[in-house]
């Protein structure tokens, strides 16, 4: 079967849902994802059983019905879960024990795609398992089983509510804040979980509706926060929170509708946890800004920087042991009282929690983090085929200058540091591993600084596009 093979991405599959993610093709991904767990093999009492959920947008049914009949003709059973955000199905796999699970999301993408994110068993599915599904399904690989499947519908959300809000300890439930959810799959779920623990959110978008209709469920982009800004402005609310489309991320504003980006959310997480859990190892990714990783060892944790992507973040915070890890995305995982995955359900109660025990407002408790200046994630579009070779000649760029300046950290693309401990400033050249896009960010302690190394940086880029 030939398939579209862009769509088979570094940690998830993910296309345009009418034209990429055909019947067919989610009918392989299913028989696919089955034979690697050996379900056409196994015994009959130790059937492999597999998690499906959905999102809300409006072509998941249809996968939903294409994927379950692959991977039931392959020999899987199916455990449905039905409509929610995607930590909802991490959190179902873990509460059933089943061999795997299959997410039907779109994520923060517009509303006419869609994807399908994985687990095998409580660990992700990523990378070469994706690449390796793929050949699987082209080469017509999938054993089909002699005895198919079943489907069996499980309510797990009473049980999922109990786990987010089970470890949370709220020093008061008078928190005034707003919740804004996309209009995407974890609304619902939120607002239940908020409740349950004696909070009053203010609701803004929090009914489910694959159009989107108010704006696009993504909090990396500030005027998708426009609403929530407005509404925590007029209402007074200490904090204003958004979900992306399946709610594995986390957006915040403060009272004066400054956003909160994903490292400073982690400077805030991180000195709560560490006041508890001295010396513990905090995870961040590399486009997070160096006063994170600076306050960590301030405050007696272990900073860890990482690759960019949830499946590599995860994977690299079991090895570690680490208890907190975050990118500037809003995708926070939590071991610390919970399970390792990252949940905006979660993380959104994490940070009022923090708010209930301490009246300062949220720039209050950012005011002693260094003053920089830095860029939004820069992404320019730079071809597949030569993508990585562009970054390797950055890298030799800089290697070849180093002398005493800080070595280029290489973990994942280049970061160059161009200042001191004291004046840190530094650069970003990665390739994206989800399509054909250099990602580039820059940090320096004064808007000037700022401005020259990133031209410095991006006239070697230039230069190593055109060589």
């Amino acid at each position: 079967m030939r398939v579209p093979t862009q769509i088979f991405r570094e940690y998830d599959i993910r296309g345009i849902a009418d034209r990429d993610l055909t019947d067919a093709l989610a009918r392989g991904v299913g028989g696919a994802f089955a034979t690697m767990l050996g379900a056409a093999k196994a015994p009959a009492n130790a059937r492999v059983r597999v998690t499906v959920g959905r999102d809300c947008r409006l072509s998941s049914e249809r996968l939903f019905a294409a994927l379950t009949a692959g991977l039931t003709e392959a020999g899987a059973d199916v455990v449905e879960i039905g409509i929610g955000p995607t930590p909802f199905l991490y959190g179902s796999v873990h509460a059933l024990g089943t061999d795997g699970g299959i997410m039907i999301t779109g994520s923060h993408n517009p509303g006419d795609e869609n994807g399908f994110k994985m687990m095998k068993g409580k660990a992700s599915f990523f990378g070469p398992d994706i690449q390796t599904l793929r050949r699987i399904i082209e080469e017509d690989g999938i054993v089909k089983a002699s005895s198919p499947g079943h489907v069996e519908k499980v309510d797990t959300k009473e049980r999922y509510i109990d786990m987010v809000t089970s470890g949370i300890r709220m020093a008061r439930t008078d928190v005034k804040f707003v919740l804004d959810a996309g209009n995407g799959a974890g609304g619902p779920l939120g607002l239940a979980c908020m409740r349950k623990i004696g909070l009053s959110p203010d609701e803004l978008y929090c009914n489910m509706d694959g159009h989107f209709p108010n704006h696009h469920p993504d909090p990396t982009v500030p005027k998708n926060l426009e609403a929530l800004i407005d509404r925590v402005k007029k209402t007074g609310a200490r904090v204003g929170l958004a979900f992306d489309g399946d709610a594995d991320r986390l957006g915040a504003v403060d009272a004066n509708g400054d956003i909160i980006w994903g490292d400073k959310m982690m400077i805030l997480f991180s000195r709560a946890l560490l006041a508890e859990k001295p010396g513990a190892a905090i995870i961040a990714e590399v486009k997070c800004s160096q006063t994170l990783f600076d306050d960590v060892a301030k405050h007696g944790g272990r900073p860890i920087m990482w690759k960019t992507g949830h499946s590599l973040i995860k994977t690299k915070m079991k090895e570690e042991g680490a208890l907190l890890a975050g990118e500037m995305s809003g995708h926070l995982f939590f071991a610390d009282r919970y399970y390792g995955y990252d949940d905006a359900l979660y993380a959104a109660l994490r940070l009022l929690e923090i708010l209930a025990r301490d009246s300062r407002s949220l720039g209050e408790m950012l005011a002693d983090v260094p003053k920089t200046f830095s860029t939004p994630e820069l992404r320019v579009d730079c071809p597949d085929a030569i993508k990585f070779d562009v970054v390797k000649a950055v890298l030799a760029h800089y290697r070849g200058k180093e002398g005493a300046r800080t070595p280029v950290v290489d973990i994942d693309g280049a970061r160059i540091s161009f200042g001191t401990a004291s004046d840190p400033a530094w650069g970003l050249v990665r390739a994206s591993n989800t399509g054909p896009v250099l990602v580039m960010r820059f940090e320096a302690t004064s808007a000037a600084r700022l401005a020259e190394i990133r031209n410095e940086v991006e006239g070697v880029v230039l230069a190593a596009r055109s060589a």
